[in-house]
């Protein structure tokens, strides 16, 4: 039997360069029983894919710390009621030490209290405090303990901003001594003391090694893995710069000479722009993963529940599965559930795009971080923490934008061989300027050579795809298309035929009633009753259909005496003394009543897309009504933009070819492949890839879950089912087709944005190495060029932020 893979995502901290993303990637590779790992450098995650007979979360972490990173853990506190003796102490910690994702729980009896280290990206604190009341104690969360990873980088972003303030005030006089050399800038009054070596050796001194100090560390490991990275570029070429002034300044003791060339300057200033790129850039990454913030911005953060008698606000991570919650007007749902008291509109256009609040009352489910309007409700929790509608859409996104695209692997594996390169270029160029070029000119050729060093950035490779992929998926996601992965972001731009379900898809997936023809000498109102009173009996959709628009006509419902269904036919039912016989052509011939007459209609109903119901009473026809699966207002829109778009649209269903030709033509769609079982539908889509194609299959039901696996992209409609999303590669929340064609151009933006940032990030290294070691730049521009790079690349990613879509802008074009 084989074991069944498990996953894993493991924030981590230390990395500098894209250099550093694939040396843990194929150092995690390395380890027995993983699968797949990729590192994502932008979200500073890897994701795991492995075999937990064989290999443990432990030794990843081993791993990783070996390679010089680290992983981030999270740290909670909670308080703990009910404990009695050292035995209940012992319980909790090996509950704890038992679920998946902790790593570490210590439970301390004297104070009531447990303080666990876990990783946040595989539990949340909801399933520990559920873990403690299962073993029968209460647990709340101490959220003022809690250390977050949020509060990690704030506390990184804030030290290197320090850094940069320090580096600079001490840079700028040796910028200022720098400037005044040029024989355009001599007019430039410079302090006699920051042209002396000793005051430069002072100001650089810090910068070197207090403010350098990070590239020095990040050098070291990593040529202690034997592999090198962007930290080797810097701490080379400005070691070279530092440490070869220092010579000329110890030399120049005891000399007569006032003015020597020195270069304390060239690595002070190139450190401080480093620093100030790499503020930059953090600033920029984090502004990529906006989507995600939107999203847990949804959500609310206090829940009023009642326990034991008590009406209590605590903590949404405290609320637990059957808690009875109450909702007051304006307030958000804070979790999913069923209302068991009150009735309200509920807005929930969060998830499904749908402007005009939705009415609500006992019975009826609903969803965590949708606004109640107007009435007060009280709910009972089904799904709480991770399980929820929204919690599950923010795992999508955050899976996606970790996810690694195979246009990434060409970047990844130039970054893997690219500094080790750059190195043999920069000493090559060295030694032809100071063997030919400026044949003895050692300051001249060490100048070229960190030029060289300085200006290569692995990082802007690195950063190309993943930065892309995270600010596509998270505008695709604000629209409600929820790409599972950076592969199908890919994939999709590359569609040629859409395979489109009718029922839940095309159409509203509900019949309703639609026509109601009665013959002469029956009266509406009885007929009416008479009709909605036997299909009341029938649990068939039709029937369900035909008395919901009976009831809208205010038509009251009598009790109905003797009642049959007719599997096939139709129903028999005995209302108020009257024999009611409703179904099919044949039920009539069946019992032998009259409807030649009818045929014709009833054909031309059918045409229209429309099931008829013939209606006998006491054996004497008396009507017929039609009952219709109608399409969605947005259908016919959608599948125009998916024409304009250059798609064969193609409509699939298990409906008869008449009815399904119908409801295609109101759609506007050309071919239709009718009365298919559930296996033919991924049938169907075989016979399409055949011929070439690259299809993506659209669905919403259980039945359409093999086509979804099938098709090249199965993209689920959200308003359906669990399997038919579990089967698919997207899924579009808002059950409307025009979210087809938004999320075929979103992927088109994303790769379109991709190469090009790719493009930039080759042409910059491709031009700038060659202009660097001609000696067209200096040490000090090679630096701020380096910053540059890495920084515009992730703007231009970020310009995917203000991609319109839902028809708006270029996406309807």
């Amino acid at each position: 039997m084989t074991q069944e893979l498990k996953e894993t995502v493991l924030p981590i901290t230390g990395m500098t360069c894209a250099a550093c993303a694939v040396r843990i990637e194929k150092g995690i590779k390395k380890i027995e029983g993983v699968e797949e790992a990729t590192v994502n450098f932008a979200l500073e995650k890897t994701s795991i894919t492995y075999d937990p007979n064989v290999a443990h979360i432990e030794d990843f972490k081993k791993k990783i710390h070996d390679l010089g990173y680290e992983v981030i853990e999270e740290k909670v506190e909670l308080d703990i009621i009910g404990m009695t003796c050292a035995a209940c102490a012992t319980r909790i910690e090996k509950g704890l030490t038992k679920l998946e994702g902790v790593t570490k729980a210590t439970v301390n009896l004297a104070l009531e209290s447990a303080a666990i280290e876990y990783n946040p990206a595989q539990i949340g604190t909801s399933d520990m405090v559920k873990r403690i009341e299962k073993l029968g104690y209460q647990a709340t969360l101490k959220e003022e303990q809690k250390e977050s990873i949020k509060d990690l980088k704030a506390k990184e972003l804030e030290t290197q901003k320090g850094k940069f303030i320090f580096s600079a005030f001490l840079s700028v006089p040796l910028l200022w001594a720098m400037v005044s050399h040029f024989s355009f800038t001599s007019f430039m009054y410079v302090p006699e003391m920051f042209l002396n070596p000793w005051v430069q050796l002072a100001l650089a001194t810090p910068v070197q090694f207090i403010v350098g100090k990070q590239f020095y560390i990040g050098a070291f490991k990593a040529l202690r893995n034997k592999s090198a990275n962007m930290d080797v570029l810097v701490a080379l070429g400005t070691s070279a710069a530092y440490f070869y002034s220092l010579y000329l300044s110890i030399a120049s003791i005891g000399s007569n000479e006032h003015m020597i060339e020195l270069y304390y300057e060239t690595s002070a200033v190139l450190i401080t722009l480093i620093i100030l790129g790499k503020l930059f850039e953090v600033r920029a990454k984090g502004r990529s993963s906006e989507a995600i913030k939107k999203l847990m911005g949804l959500q609310a953060k206090t829940a009023t529940v009642l326990r034991a008698g008590v009406e209590r606000e605590i903590p949404l991570e405290d609320v637990l599965v059957g808690d009875i919650v109450y909702v007051k007007p304006g307030e958000k749902v804070p979790v999913d559930g069923e209302i068991v008291e009150g009735s309200s509109a509920l807005d929930e256009s969060m998830l499904t795009g749908e402007s005009v609040p939705i009415d609500k009352t006992v019975g009826d489910s609903v969803i965590g971080a949708t606004i109640n309007k107007n009435g007060f409700l009280k709910v009972k929790a089904k799904k709480v923490g991770r399980d929820t509608a929204l919690a599950q859409i923010i795992k999508v996104v955050e899976e996606a934008q970790g996810s690694k695209a195979p246009i990434q692997r060409l970047a990844d594996h130039i970054s893997g061989i690219f500094v080790p390169i750059v190195v043999g270029i920069a000493f090559l160029t060295f030694l032809v300027w100071f063997i030919w070029v400026a044949p003895g000119n050692f300051a001249e050729a060490l100048e070229k050579l960190i030029a060289v060093l300085v200006i290569a950035c692995p990082c802007a490779l690195g950063l190309a795809t993943p930065t892309s992929i995270m600010a596509g998926t998270g505008r695709a996601a604000e629209f409600g298309i929820l790409f599972k992965g950076g592969e199908h972001l890919e994939r999709t731009h590359q569609l040629t035929t859409i395979l489109l379900d009718k029922t839940g898809t095309v159409t509203n997936g509900a019949p309703v009633l639609t026509d109601i023809l009665i013959e002469e000498g029956f009266e509406e109102q009885q007929f009416l009753t008479l009709v909605a009173a036997a299909e009341k009996q029938s649990e068939h959709p039709l029937a369900r259909a035909i008395v919901a628009g009976i009831k809208e006509k205010n038509i009251e419902l009598v009790e109905v005496e003797e009642f049959e269904s007719i599997p096939g036919y139709g129903i028999q039912a005995k209302v108020d003394g009257h024999v009611i016989v409703a179904g099919t052509r044949k039920l009539m011939n069946k019992h032998n009543i009259y409807i030649e007459h009818m045929l014709k209609t009833m054909e031309d109903l059918e045409g229209k897309g429309k099931t008829s119901m013939l209606i006998a009473i006491n054996n004497q026809y008396a009507g017929l009504v039609a009952v219709a699966d109608t399409i969605k207002d947005t259908s016919k829109e959608a599948v125009q933009r998916l024409k304009d778009m250059g798609l064969d649209v193609v409509m699939i269903t298990g409906d008869n070819k008449r009815t399904a030709e119908a409801i295609a033509k109101e759609a506007g769609i050309d071919h239709v492949v009718a009365e298919v079982l559930p296996e033919g539908k991924a049938e169907a889509v075989k016979q399409l890839q055949a011929q070439g194609k690259v299809v993506a299959m659209v669905g919403d039901g259980i039945n359409d879950a093999p086509a979804l696996a099938t098709a090249h992209i199965g993209m689920a409609i959200g308003t359906g089912t669990d399997v038919a999303m579990e089967a698919a590669d997207i899924t579009l929340i808002r059950g409307d087709l025009g979210s087809i064609a938004d999320a075929i151009y979103m992927s088109k933006k994303t790769i379109r944005n991709i190469r090009q940032n790719l493009f930039w990030a080759f042409a910059y290294n491709a031009l700038g190495i060659p202009i660097a070691a001609f000696g067209f730049l200096a040490p000090w521009l090679a630096g701020a060029a380096m910053a540059f790079s890495s920084v515009s690349v992730v703007l231009n990613a970020l310009r995917l932020q203000r991609v319109k879509l839902s028809g708006k802008g270029e996406a309807n074009r």
